[in-house]
């Protein structure tokens, strides 16, 4: 049986959710209990909508989910759909070997997180506002515009006030400080990271969320 996903009204209950709520290709194949690859050919062959941020990350309809799962296979638990009980996660690093080791430690942890992947600072900044993710982790020594600068930026933009900040960098604490030093509240980890810490990082974050709203 399908979940309701009607915009709210005054019959509507209370935590119901709406069309315009969103997850990543990879968050959407765990829901789906797919494949990457099999989601992307739902999304071409139009049988899930989704749509590309202007960096050209891809973004699905949770309620085009939900209606295909109706159709098509088990529904996933509500709490897994809702936005409330997901993180959603931001990494910036333009190196590809570290993205695919972020990539398949977050895939094997057993955690609700929508994770976008990002190779440089100013595509991130090009999409930020629009992710809004709860934990912002990236690199500093990046072509281009680096993170430091990108750092700065960010601070200006108030709606991203409560976004926890984790820099990872192999760069010395004083180099940092030389270049403008960091936001108050980022967390600063040195390369290479150790995963298991950074699992337990991301769980509190999680247990948090799903806590608190």
């Amino acid at each position: 049986m399908a979940i309701d996903t009607k915009s709210p009204d005054a019959s509507a209950p209370p935590d119901d959710f709406s069309g315009t709520d969103y997850c990543g290709t990879t968050y959407a194949a765990k829901l789906m209990g797919l494949s990457v690859a099999t989601v992307q050919t739902l999304v071409e062959k139009g049988e899930i909508e989704a749509w590309k941020t202007l960096g050209g990350h891809r973004r699905i309809s949770l309620k085009s989910i939900n209606a295909y799962l109706g159709k098509n296979g088990p529904q996933p638990a509500r709490s897994e759909l809702d936005p409330k009980h997901r993180l959603r996660v931001l990494i910036v690093e333009d190196d590809e070997d570290a993205i695919e080791l972020y990539r398949l430690q977050f895939d094997s942890w057993d955690l609700p997180l929508d994770c976008t992947w990002m190779p440089s600072a100013m595509d991130a900044l090009m999409d930020i506002a629009t992710l809004r993710p709860d934990l912002l982790v990236t690199d500093l020594s990046m072509p281009g515009l680096d993170g430091i600068e990108m750092l700065k930026a960010l601070k200006r933009n108030q709606q991203l006030a409560d976004m926890q900040i984790m820099v990872v960098s192999g760069l010395a604490i004083e180099a940092i400080e030389e270049r403008g030093g960091l936001p108050p509240h980022a967390q600063h980890v040195p390369k290479p990271v150790n995963f298991d810490w950074l699992h337990g990082y991301v769980t509190a974050l999680v247990n948090a969320k799903v806590k608190w709203r």
